[in-house]
């Protein structure tokens, strides 16, 4: 079955262009939003300014992994998030010189952090959950 019908199965009405253009426009949203409520933190309420940079950090994320597994599940989407996710919190474990340097710079302390927060997976598992889910109400919307 070629990738065109195989998409008019799941909805006639939707193509893979369009998830992707859609997609990658959520990723470039949710990396705005993050990289904005890191630089003017201090102008948003505390709890906001503490939490929503991560828990936009793994909105981009999944919004990566939905155009990666574009015509696949969202629970495959979610899962694979998770494990990038916590993957990358639990590296932070590892304290090697090599890698501290790379952290030291700006792009790497933005991909790899800087060291281990528990509070951090909460804040990943909220922001996966949270883009699933307007993922889920935006596809049943467009049905």
């Amino acid at each position: 079955m070629s990738s065109k019908r195989f998409n008019e199965a799941i909805d006639p009405r939707r193509s893979v262009r369009t998830d992707l253009v859609l997609y990658a426009a959520a990723l470039i949203a949710c990396m705005m939003l993050g990289l904005g409520s890191r630089r003017w933190g201090t102008e948003l309420p505390l709890f906001v300014s503490e939490h929503a940079g991560d828990a936009l950090w793994a909105c981009m994320i999944y919004c990566g992994m939905r155009l990666i597994f574009v015509n696949r599940s969202i629970a495959l989407a979610v899962w694979f998030s998770l494990v990038f996710c916590y993957a990358i919190e639990f590296s932070q474990l590892y304290q090697a010189e090599w890698i501290n340097s790379l952290r030291n710079t700006a792009l790497g302390a933005l991909v790899l952090g800087k060291g281990f927060l528990a509070v951090d997976l909460v804040r990943y598992t909220a922001g996966i959950v949270t883009a699933a889910a307007v993922d889920k109400i935006a596809r049943r919307k467009q049905r």
